[in-house]
């Protein structure tokens, strides 16, 4: 591999490891915001994104959970999915890619990032069902615009999940014969 190669990996990890960092923040933040919802809700104004969904519990604790469930698994899935970027980045050998380790890393890649989309859409709708009802969620958006996004990125990774997959099954075959 040369030298530009290896310099645009190594920045790629690094950027990997950042974005990992600040999806644990995030996620982080939203779990204590949540916690707090719950048992000091006056403190809410002071957190992370103020996200402030007093009304909604007051009026359903149903509909309350629920969203505050898809925006904590989202954001908790979105953290994982880095980590996993970041341990396929830790141990692929770049001099031979056609492992199983980086085919399976690949495959659960494309499992979370559909999951995220999937996720993302369904959260999305039942805001829209919500709104129907009177609750407020224009605040909420910014958690699942991205769901189709993800949707598509999802299977594109699957597809390269596939190939890869093929890729070492051709490879482990070369090596019997040989």
């Amino acid at each position: 591999m040369s030298k530009t190669n290896n310099f645009v990996f190594w920045g790629l990890y690094i950027v990997a490891w950042i974005i990992f960092v600040g999806l644990s923040i995030e996620a982080g933040g939203l779990i204590v915001n949540f916690f707090f919802s719950l048992y000091k809700p006056e403190f809410v104004q002071n957190l992370y994104q103020k996200l402030d969904l007093i009304e909604m519990y007051e009026e359903s604790k149903l509909a309350f959970f629920g969203i505050y469930s898809f925006i904590l698994f989202i954001s908790i899935l979105k953290a994982c999915l880095f980590y996993i970027v970041i341990r396929l980045m830790h141990k692929m050998d770049l001099s031979k890619p056609f492992n199983t380790f980086v085919s399976s890393q690949i495959s659960q890649i494309s499992y979370y990032t559909l999951s995220i989309g999937l996720l993302g859409y369904i959260a999305r709708q039942l805001v829209k069902y919500l709104m129907h009802y009177g609750f407020v969620t224009e605040n909420l958006n910014q958690f699942w615009t991205d769901s189709q996004a993800f949707i598509f990125m999802g299977a594109v990774i699957y597809i390269i999940a596939t190939i890869f997959k093929k890729g070492v099954d051709i490879q482990n075959e070369n090596d019997l014969t040989v």
